[in-house]
């Protein structure tokens, strides 16, 4: 700046040197167009105007010397929170990983291993069932209805009385190795449930020899699939190798209480039947010539009306495990992008933190 105003003053000094040497006509003129004083006074002025300007240069420097550390500072800070930034979100996607790998193996293992749902079926009535008795030499004395768990007393037990069950005979080979041939007396059980129907049977065997005596029977489940069987023999085989065999012995009264149970599997359905039963001493009363019959007493009935059915029942949920794993799929997305721009913030601020320093230097040189 003074070395600017010196030169100007310098100028002025030779312009005005030169209008005197053109005539002394204009002197007056000069005269009036001499450097006035306040020229000077600005002249004089130049050196006090030029320390404020040297003190803003001045603090320029110093705010020059003190950036490089300030920006440094912020820079690390910003670097440190965008890596715990990165961390936390690495942090999410692992877990979000891990929730979709969980989720996608419990509804695997749900599938595989469906879960047993019991229902109980309140009914006014069952499909009579088949009843498959297995006399061989006793013979069958009495089969009759009854109703609400009532049972007359008995008259002249061990002879031959009133059958009024409907009843069908079976030949067949069992189903087993050694193939035996079986001889079945099928009875058409109780069918009201809802007024105790029951079938008494009286059955009686002239064998002293044996060491124990009894009579072997079988439950199916309806007595119309036998009447409508084309092949009875093969019904009755399939009913074997299907269904359990239990007995009742002889000088005693058994009393069966059938259930019926309905499993639903995934791809068939299998009926089967429960039964509990009760046993009472028969109290022979006939004459000592007539004990050596032995006489066998069966009762059958249903126990209560509810059929029971089991189901098994898938417990996975494909919608919720399909909404778990969107949701998990979107977190990832998510993270992925926050990372994808992150990185890129990185990069832009680096390549401006190195134009900065390059300015800084170039500046300095």
């Amino acid at each position: 700046m003074l070395r600017k105003g010196r030169s100007l003053s310098y100028q002025e000094f030779n312009d005005e040197d030169d209008d005197d040497d053109g005539g002394g006509e204009e002197e007056d003129e000069d005269e009036g167009n001499a450097p006035s004083p306040v020229f000077f006074d600005d002249a004089t002025e130049d050196p006090e105007r030029e320390k404020p300007d040297r003190s803003i240069s001045q603090t320029q420097d110093d705010v020059r010397g003190t950036n490089p550390h300030m920006r440094f500072s912020k820079t690390c800070l910003k670097n440190f929170f965008t890596v715990v930034l990165i961390f936390i979100y690495l942090l999410l996607t692992a877990v979000a990983a891990f929730l979709a790998y969980q989720t996608i193996s419990d509804f695997l293992e749900k599938l595989n291993n469906p879960v047993m749902s019991v229902i109980y079926k309140e009914v006014d009535s069952f499909s009579p069932p088949g009843i498959a008795l297995y006399p061989g030499k006793a013979q069958l004395l009495s089969c009759k209805h009854h109703y609400h768990d009532y049972i007359p007393p008995l008259v002249d037990p061990g002879k031959p009385q009133e059958v009024d069950c409907k009843m069908t005979e079976v030949t067949y080979f069992g189903p087993f190795a050694n193939e035996t041939e079986k001889k079945a007396l099928v009875v058409r059980g109780p069918s009201d449930v809802r007024n105790k129907e029951l079938i008494f049977m009286q059955f009686s065997r002239n064998e002293t020899e044996e060491d124990f005596s009894a009579i072997n029977y079988m439950l199916f489940a309806k007595f119309s699939d036998l009447i409508d069987s084309a092949n009875k023999s093969e019904f009755m085989r399939d009913c074997e190798r299907n269904y359990s065999m239990w007995t009742f012995s002889g000088g005693f009264r058994t009393w069966v209480k059938m259930s019926l149970l309905t499993t639903s599997g995934v791809k068939n359905e299998a009926v089967e039947f429960r039964q509990e039963s009760s046993v009472v001493k028969f109290n022979d009363k006939r004459p000592e010539v007539m004990q050596t019959d032995q006489l066998y007493f069966a009762v059958f009935e249903w126990r209560d009306p509810f059929m029971q059915e089991i189901r098994l029942i898938v417990t996975a949920n494909a919608w919720s495990s399909i909404a778990i794993l969107c949701g998990v799929f979107m977190a990832l997305f998510k993270a992925a992008n926050f990372a994808k721009l992150t990185i890129k913030w990185t990069i832009k601020m680096r390549k401006r933190h190195q134009r900065n320093k390059a300015r800084e230097l170039n500046h300095v040189t």
